[in-house]
């Protein structure tokens, strides 16, 4: 897996016409406040999109790549941030898009608040290992998306964040396979179980 930097202006944008809706995006995910969910995770996920489509996955690109751009579109620590995230697609698309496409792109990003995709649903396991193909990340970067996502949480004791994170790492793994698409089984799985019980083993034990 490749780990450089995309330039925003090289970030793939599927709609002509709304480079202002584009440049909001990207504004959300420029916000200061952001640790991991930030511009340079947009452009991680959209570059793994593009490696899945090269790798042979099957989905389809403008909904996906929509969905990619909106999926953390919103992003405050509260729960219901994808929920907000996709009702911002169905308000700001219409214009621009078919309503099927508009309620595709905003079924998949709700579908980022579990990432469990049913196996047949090509474009949620396309854009869920997307999303989670920084779990398998070179463990230098790994540590860089921890501490981005800690960050994040800053407001939280450390005891409190710890029981969240182990809860939130236990619930993505307690599967047969974290990764949905033939691609992400064998290229990211590995790595990202092995990253994934490193960081769990170093989280403190809850009183």
């Amino acid at each position: 897996m490749e780990d450089d930097h995309p330039k925003v202006t090289d970030l793939p944008w599927p709609l002509s016409g709304a480079d202002a809706l584009r440049d909001e995006l990207l504004a959300a995910y420029a916000e200061p406040s952001r640790g991991h969910h930030g511009t340079r995770h947009l452009a991680e996920v959209l570059q793994r999109l593009d490696e899945l489509d090269a790798a042979g996955a099957s989905y389809d690109r403008t909904p996906v790549v929509l969905a990619a751009w909106f999926h953390d579109a919103v992003y405050d620590g509260e729960r219901d941030a994808e929920e907000r995230s996709a009702t911002w697609a169905e308000d700001a698309l219409p214009e621009h898009v078919d309503a099927a496409t508009v309620a595709e792109v905003a079924r998949l990003v709700r579908l980022t608040e579990h990432h469990r995709p049913d196996p047949a649903d090509a474009n949620g396991c396309a854009l869920s290992d997307a999303d989670l193909s920084i779990l398998a990340a070179p463990q230098e970067r790994y540590d860089e998306y921890v501490a981005a996502v800690r960050a994040e949480y800053a407001h939280l004791e450390d005891d409190v964040f710890a029981a969240g994170r182990a809860e939130v790492l236990r619930a993505l793994t307690d599967t047969s396979a974290l990764f949905r698409t033939a691609y992400g089984r064998a290229q990211w799985e590995q790595a990202a179980r092995a990253n994934v019980a490193r960081e769990l083993a170093g989280l403190p034990e809850p009183v």
